[in-house]
């Protein structure tokens, strides 16, 4: 039985859920989302605080500040209140409103930044915010997930080697692209393992990691407005993009078999299962990184408001996902949503 002093002792790093019975084909799902912090962002926020503590640069007089859509919000209030630090999230309209509440019950400050940067997202303007502070006040240190090498070196340490423990024949891993942290640090494992396995990144329609057009995203988590500061693409072998649409679809078939998971496992297990749909996949041991569960979500991609007015009466019009009757608007509000990075 664990028993831990600080939240961010724990997490439970070996658990994979078979999908096979829900989609039809082989595929292992890690789940990320047992932890207090509820995300895989729980392992990226630990390895960037201890190491700018053992590099001197977090003091107790520091406020720690970073950008971020959500999860990596939460794990660093959670870190932060346990290690008596200050935090400051900047986040966007994106974000879900239970989890700007969470942060703050933690005891962060969240600000929620409203224009538009230059490529039509909230990113460039989340990252001129917190640059502005750290050059008003020497005490606003910003780890910088999306440049931070704890941010990948964290999954190298423990992400693939739990899976690479449980399936020492694995074949392919997908694995989704924010800010690139586990993909590469995965990606970067796997390339020295004892057999080749396949790197399959999945990003979100209208993202720009890989380049393409940007477009309008709803679902925060995967795909960025611009190339992420990480990414090395010769360690990726494929990459599948996903519409949103077929994200909603994925995450309501899987409720309905009583797995509640949030859009990014949505995204990463829509593309996956498409992918090995195209592939003679009897013989493969595919496993796919969920990063959250699905709570966060609730008012979102699980709120038939939401999803009608973003995507039309029909997005959840197939046999596995029936969409719930309509909501009267009266009693329930539809949260402010605006594309972003």
């Amino acid at each position: 039985m664990p028993v831990v002093s600080a939240p961010h002792d724990f997490n439970e790093g070996c658990l994979f859920v078979d999908l096979e019975s829900i989609f039809g084909c082989s595929l292992y799902l890690k789940c990320e989302g047992f932890n207090f912090a509820g995300s895989i962002k729980l392992k990226a926020a630990n390895e960037m605080v201890e190491s700018a503590e053992r590099d001197g640069i977090l003091t107790p007089d520091s406020i720690i500040v970073e950008s971020s859509s959500g999860n990596l919000g939460v794990a660093l209030s959670m870190i932060a209140a346990s290690k008596g630090y200050q935090f400051l999230c900047v986040t966007d309209s994106r974000c879900n409103l239970s989890t700007r509440l969470l942060m703050e019950a933690l005891g962060s400050q969240v600000h929620v930044v409203a224009d538009l940067d230059a490529n039509g997202g909230f990113l460039g303007t989340r990252i001129e915010y917190v640059r502005a502070l750290c050059a008003s006040d020497n005490r606003y240190v910003w780890l910088s997930q999306y440049t931070n090498a704890g941010n990948w070196r964290a999954h190298y340490r423990t992400t693939a080697p739990e899976i690479a423990t449980h399936f020492p024949r694995l074949d392919v891993l997908f694995v989704g692209a924010g800010t690139a942290g586990t993909l590469m640090g995965c990606a970067r494992y796997f390339r020295q393992w004892h057999r080749p396995v396949r790197i399959v990144a999945v990003d979100s329609v209208g993202s720009v990691a890989f380049g393409g057009k940007p477009g309008r995203r709803m679902i925060p988590g995967l795909g960025m407005s611009m190339v992420p500061p990480l990414l090395d693409e010769s360690f990726v072998d494929e990459v599948i993009r996903v519409e949103e649409a077929d994200t909603i679809r994925t995450c309501h078939r899987m409720a309905r078999r009583g797995f509640l998971f949030g859009g990014s496992t949505g995204t990463v297990v829509s593309g996956a299962t498409e992918w090995l749909s195209r592939q003679d996949a009897r013989d493969l041991t595919a496993v796919a990184i969920a990063p959250d569960l699905g709570e966060r979500y609730l008012d979102t991609i699980y709120q038939t408001n939401w999803l009608q007015d973003l995507y039309g009466d029909h997005i959840l019009d197939d046999q596995e996902a029936i969409a719930l009757p309509r909501k009267d608007q009266s009693t329930s509000e539809t949260p402010d949503r605006r594309s972003g990075p």
